[in-house]
């Protein structure tokens, strides 16, 4: 991936929902003008959903959904219906597809319902307009379309992109933690679960983040951080490390340079900083037997000591010194029922969007569990998360 392109997490997600044979797969292709989607005559075409992250005008780089029917039947649909309500978790604006020959269903209305429990910016494409007799719009938030003759998609996207999230005020990584010419040192270990030739995503985007605050990025290894410092000629404004070597660059970082780790700044930038730091003091109240969930938001090739699976657990394990279950999740799936767990660790967050993380930590709310992340978690379990979030003065308070 290139520094330019835009990460999936940071795109705005739109999901295309509806029964089956509606024409949603029609709709999206006619919206971004490729055939994404297989379309066919006969129901539950679309068996799981489809994702393309693409640019659309006017609203910039976006994730396309497509979903399958919310109508689908039997063992089969229930699962694919379960994947449809996974995909609201992250949409930030549903399109409702209606076969505008049939109106509204009660499988169209409970989507509806649950689009606005969710509090999802939404809009209600009435397809097949070429074949209507009756005017059906009654409402702003509704549009008929015709996805075969290519009526009304036009509009259909101008009011997409009156949808669009409003981001201002939205954290950036690190851009307002540091100012012009501030030096940054970055810690970043040669990661064997990255791709060859590649930094991983939280990295890249660190780095593109203080360019844009017009910052100077200087990128070194663990083992070349306390040379580095010695013979850089300028104090640095601060140091970002990888959360693996938090205790080595701890200890080769004065203590008058702010100390800090990448996944703790992935954090805050998604939102969930807060309820890390509140959480992660249930480490202390483990229990032989208790157990404990460990969620990526991405799926990656597992290495032999990989982070989220081997090396968390063992640091876990060894700090509290419990007999202490682990169970692992990655990508989408997230458990609805949370309620076997006595802790959540949950990695940065770089390939989930804000609304997703927000569903993860409202879910666990919700159910009285506490979450919190890798970064905080290293740090609170090497006794140095107190100096990690010296930047953040109100949330150092807390520890």
């Amino acid at each position: 991936m290139g520094l330019n392109d835009t990460p999936s997490g940071e795109r705005i997600h739109i999901g295309f929902f509806g029964c089956r044979n509606a024409g949603k797969s029609s709709v999206v292709n006619a919206v971004t003008g490729q055939s994404l989607a297989i379309v066919s005559d006969r129901k539950g075409t679309t068996t799981d959903p489809v994702y393309k992250a693409m640019e659309l005008l006017p609203l910039g780089p976006v994730m396309i959904i497509d979903t399958p029917g919310f109508d689908d039947v039997g063992e089969l649909g229930a699962l694919r219906v379960r994947k449809t309500r996974q995909v609201l978790n992250k949409t930030d604006i549903a399109v409702l597809v209606v076969d505008g020959t049939l109106g509204l269903t009660p499988a169209d209305k409970q989507l509806i319902q649950l689009i606005k429990e969710k509090e999802i910016a939404h809009i209600v494409v009435y397809n097949k307009s070429d074949l209507l007799t009756q005017h059906l719009v009654t409402a702003p938030d509704e549009i008929c379309v015709s996805a075969l003759k290519k009526q009304g998609i036009t509009e259909l996207k101008e009011r997409l992109g009156k949808l669009v999230p409003n981001t201002e005020g939205k954290l950036t990584i690190v851009g307002d933690l540091i100012h012009p010419s501030d030096f940054v040192l970055l810690v970043i270990p040669i990661d064997k679960a990255a791709p060859k030739g590649r930094l991983i995503l939280p990295q890249q985007q660190t780095i593109r983040d203080i360019l844009e605050a017009d910052g100077t990025a200087i990128v070194v290894k663990e083992y070349e951080l306390r040379h580095t410092l010695a013979h850089l000629g300028k104090k640095p404004a601060l140091v970002i490390t990888d959360s693996q070597v938090f205790a080595k660059v701890s200890a080769d970082t004065p203590p008058d340079i702010p100390l800090t780790s990448f996944s703790i700044l992935m954090a805050r930038h998604k939102g969930l900083l807060q309820d890390a730091v509140h959480g992660v003091a249930a480490i202390e109240r483990l229990q032989d037997g208790d157990t404990v969930l460990i969620a990526e938001g991405c799926t990656h090739h597992r290495q032999c000591d990989d982070i989220g699976t081997v090396k968390i657990p063992r640091w876990l394990r060894n700090y509290t010194g419990k007999d202490i279950h682990i169970e692992t999740v990655s990508g989408v799936e997230f458990p609805e029922d949370l309620s076997k767990y006595a802790l959540i660790l949950h990695c940065g967050g770089c390939m989930l969007n804000a609304r997703e993380v927000r569903y993860r930590m409202k879910c666990a709310a919700d159910q009285h569990i506490p979450i919190t992340n890798y970064g905080i978690t290293i740090a609170y379990m090497q006794g140095i998360l107190k100096r990690s979030l010296e930047i953040i003065p109100y949330l150092a308070e807390l520890v």
